[in-house]
């Protein structure tokens, strides 16, 4: 299979095309983005999510303001192009790669002196992001191949595939290498309510390779564990502190219950996804949307008058990692987390 491109930039125009992700597995469409406030609701909805794809998208959104700003003096320019950022930036808080592209973009424009130079500054550094991502992610493949069984079975949860990043994957990327050396993998995809990311985007990619995938219900992973179904899980992240790896709500569950049963749980994750200035509890994580949990489809699945709750990620401390798979290497807990991101995160 050719591996889908989450998005992509087009260097003449300034447009972006993305997968919406909404509409798998039912519909493949790619959307034609031709302003920051459509990137923005792409985002905020969910057509473009996974920590490495908000990476490029905010890469690609700064790209596209330079396009579309009209403002001939260069402090003026800067300036609308760094409220585009701060829209995007604030349209999903506790994914960090998202303000990482935006940023990183923004500093590369900042050096330019006129308007031209600042625009291809942004188109250039943008897609300069996009490459690094895909090759980022075959280097954590290729770290993380090592570590799994020769024949075995891995949990994932959510989906930290090609469809969360620009291609290939993070997690689903140490599966792929992985299957691509020879091994025997097949593949256990958490559900991932309320949204079904495990279930209708992690399967979808899976099938599409080729690879044995099976899906189940996020409540049924401590009990695969129990009966040693399962050999080892590899998540991604969106964000991880010295003290924590904040992903997708339902992983403190998944390794919690992995200690408890001896199975290995790895985290797959770009640099870039690494925060050395916060602690877990600065982070603050977003609550979605009340009827992501109360309707399925058209159907109401929660009484109007019982509260839900909603929120997006959760935070599992690093005790409970067998180690994080970086483009780098290996960190294997307990390491001084704090000295090693402050020595390794790209800003």
């Amino acid at each position: 299979m050719k591996l889908p491109v989450t998005l992509s930039l087009d260097p003449d125009s300034g447009t972006i095309q993305f997968i919406d992700q909404t509409r798998l597995p039912g519909n493949l469409e790619i959307v034609e983005c031709t302003t920051v406030k459509r990137l923005a609701a792409a985002i905020r909805n969910l057509e473009i999510r996974g920590a490495p794809a908000l990476g490029v998208a905010g890469g690609f959104g700064i790209a596209l303001a330079a396009f579309r700003i009209r403002k001939t003096d260069r402090a003026g320019f800067l300036d609308a192009l760094k409220k585009d950022g701060d829209l995007l930036i604030g349209t999903r808080p506790t994914a960090i790669n998202l303000s990482w592209g935006v940023r990183k973009v923004l500093q590369a424009v900042e050096q330019e002196d006129s308007i031209p130079s600042m625009r291809d500054a942004a188109v250039q550094e943008a897609l300069a992001i996009a490459r690094e991502d895909e090759a980022c992610c075959r280097a954590i493949g290729d770290h993380g191949a090592a570590l799994l069984p020769n024949h075995g079975t891995v949990l994932t949860h959510c989906n930290a595939g090609a469809l969360a990043c620009s291609t290939y994957g993070t997690a689903l990327g140490v599966i792929r290498s992985a299957v691509a050396q020879g091994k025997d993998i097949r593949v256990i995809a958490c559900e991932t309510r309320p949204l079904l990311q495990g279930a209708r985007l992690t399967a979808w990619e899976l099938v599409q390779d080729g690879i044995d995938t099976t899906v189940i219900t996020d409540s049924m992973a401590a009990g695969m564990m129990q009966s040693g179904r399962i050999d080892c899980a590899v998540v991604g992240a969106d964000r991880i502190t010295h003290d924590a790896v904040f992903n997708k709500i339902g992983t403190y569950m998944h390794a919690v219950c992995a200690k408890h049963h001896g199975v290995p749980f790895y985290v797959a994750a770009p640099l870039s996804t690494f925060d050395a200035e916060r602690s877990a509890d600065d982070i603050v994580i977003e609550e979605r949307a009340r009827e992501e949990v109360a309707t399925c489809g058209s159907r109401m699945t929660v009484p109007e008058g019982a509260k839900v709750y909603n929120p997006s990620f959760d935070a599992t401390p690093m005790e409970l990692i067998t180690a994080v798979i970086t483009e780098r290497g290996l960190v294997t807990p307990p390491v001084d987390m704090k000295a090693f991101i402050s020595r390794h995160t790209i800003r």
